[in-house]
Order: structure tokens, then C-alpha cells, then sequence
């Protein structure tokens, strides 16, 4: 049969790989989130979990929409960070309402405080969804001052990438301050170093090495 005579089967199977490395793409990063979510909740004990991993994932991710407006990448690595987005917000609100619950007589803390010892340590969901609003307000603001500006279109896409590439810091400095892994998922660790499709420019894999370093210091600790 010649390859003309196998175009009604390879036609739809190229669209289906297609669909299914599409899909993978859009949600395979929050992948290894979803056992430690179900840990936390299971064990109503969100101590291994450091919330400023989700920090970090919400400011890399939405400087990362943000760079779309300047520079438009393909569709699904924008889903990728909608998605991502919403899968923080969702691990900081279990986290928090844990947190809360096994804290007995301590004093509520919030993000019109402007207290920057307590930053990112607030006593409500609603004062990290006001911080991360805030954050895209004055971020999208800015960007949509300067979006005709290639230099800065390209420095947000940098910020974005360093960002993320600084996964894994807020873990490890909570290991190492506890002296311990506990609660910490080791397919989250993983996920901290494995390349990201659409990382491939230059500049992303210079970037990229400070992941692999923190991941050695960390399965070394």
C-alpha cells in the first residue's frame, strides 16, 4: 500500500498525537501537585508544603501570560499557565485553611497590614488572592505602558523564566531550616528539573542549570 493509500489513517493519528502532546503540555505541570494536595488533606498537615513554591509558580506564571500579549507562543503553553494559576491558588487555599485550623490563639494577620515580616503568611485565603490581584494589576499596568517596547518584552519573558527556574529554593530552604523532607513529595522534586517544552531558546537553558544545581543540593541534604 503506498503512502497515499495510508493517508486516512495517518491523517487522524497525527491529529491525535497532536490533541494528546497538547493536552499533556497543558496540564502535566500540575501533575505532581496532585498527590500533595491529597496528602495535605488527608493528613490535615500542610508543614512539608512551603507556600512560597506557590509564589513563585503564580509570579513566573503570570509574567508569563503577560509576555503572550508581546510576544504570542502557542496556545497551549498559554492554558499551561491559566491552569497552573488556578492549581496554586487552589493548593494555597487548602494549605491555608489547614494551617489556620491548627494554629490556636494566634493573632489573624492580613494583607492590608503591609506587615512585610508576615508577607505571604496571611490568615485568610482571601488576603493572598488580594496580594496575587494586586500583583497583576500593577504588573498589567505596566505592560500595557510598555508593550510596543521589544527590550522590555523580552526582559519580562526573561523574569518569567528565571522565575520559575527558581522553583525549587522556597522547599529547599524549608528543608534545610527543618533539617527534613518530610511531606515533601519526591515526583514534586522531579518536576522541579525536568525541561519544560517550551524552554528550548538559548537564554532558558542558561537558566535552567540553576535548576539541576538546586536539585543536587537538595537530594544531597
Amino acid at each position: 500500500m503506498d503512502a497515499q493509500g495510508l493517508d486516512w489513517l495517518l491523517v487522524p493519528l497525527h491529529q491525535l498525537v497532536s490533541w494528546g502532546a497538547a493536552g499533556a503540555m497543558v496540564f502535566g505541570g500540575v501533575v505532581p501537585y496532585i498527590p500533595q494536595y491529597r496528602d495535605i488533606r488527608r493528613t490535615q498537615n500542610a508543614e512539608g508544603f512551603s507556600t512560597y513554591v506557590c509564589l513563585v509558580l503564580l509570579v513566573a506564571n503570570i509574567l508569563r501570560i503577560l509576555f503572550w500579549f508581546g510576544r504570542h507562543f502557542e496556545s497551549p503553553l498559554l492554558w499551561q499557565s491559566i491552569v497552573m494559576i488556578v492549581t496554586m491558588l487552589l493548593m494555597l487555599k487548602l494549605c491555608t485553611e489547614v494551617r489556620v485550623a491548627n494554629e490556636l490563639n494566634v493573632k489573624r494577620r492580613f494583607f492590608a497590614d503591609f506587615d512585610p515580616h508576615h508577607f505571604w503568611h496571611w490568615s485568610s485565603f482571601a488576603d493572598y488572592l488580594q496580594c496575587v490581584l494586586a500583583f497583576t494589576g500593577i504588573a498589567g499596568y505596566i505592560t500595557y505602558l510598555s508593550i510596543d517596547s521589544a527590550l522590555f518584552v523580552e526582559t519580562l519573558g526573561f523574569l518569567a523564566v528565571l522565575t520559575e527556574a527558581m522553583l525549587g529554593v522556597p522547599q529547599l530552604y524549608r528543608n534545610h531550616r527543618y533539617q527534613s523532607t518530610e511531606g515533601m513529595r519526591w515526583v514534586g522534586t522531579c518536576h522541579w528539573c525536568c525541561p519544560r517544552w517550551h524552554q528550548v531558546h538559548i537564554r532558558s537553558v542558561k537558566v535552567k542549570w540553576v535548576q539541576i544545581w538546586l536539585l543536587c543540593v537538595q537530594l544531597h541534604l
